[in-house]
């Protein structure tokens, strides 16, 4: 198993760029399929995007297409989002998740929630308008 910690967030203007990270501990991270889901106040959780173990296969949700980019380094044991042309409504707290996935799982499978068996505690981004 791993651990995922996420780091990066914060507060920042419409319009800017956070890099989120996240680092997993405890289990052999290249073999784990990543994502990356967030949930706003009042509302339910959500995909975001995700990446398969070797970086092959990346998977976004239609509202951040063209904003924010997925990537990893299994050297590190990392996955980053890079987050840019911040919007109000992306303000939300930012959960990283893990799990083994088949290389020949249907693509619909990186982006469901139950799919993912370990998850951090989540980093608060703040969008202001």
């Amino acid at each position: 198993q791993v651990q995922p910690v996420e780091s990066g967030g914060g507060l920042v203007q419409a319009g800017g760029s956070l890099r989120l990270s996240c680092s997993a501990s405890g289990g052999t991270f290249n073999r784990y399929t990543m994502g990356w889901f967030r949930q706003a106040p009042g509302k339910e959780r959500e995909f975001v995007v995700s990446i398969a173990w070797n970086g092959g296969r990346t998977y976004y949700a239609d509202s951040v297409k063209g904003r924010f980019t997925i990537s990893r380094d299994n050297a590190k044991n990392s996955v980053y989002l890079q987050m840019n042309s911040l919007k109000p409504e992306d303000t939300a707290v930012y959960y990283c998740a893990a799990t083994l996935m088949s290389g020949a799982a249907p693509s619909a499978y990186y982006y469901r929630s139950h799919m993912y068996d370990y998850w951090g505690q989540g980093t608060q981004v703040t969008v202001s308008s």
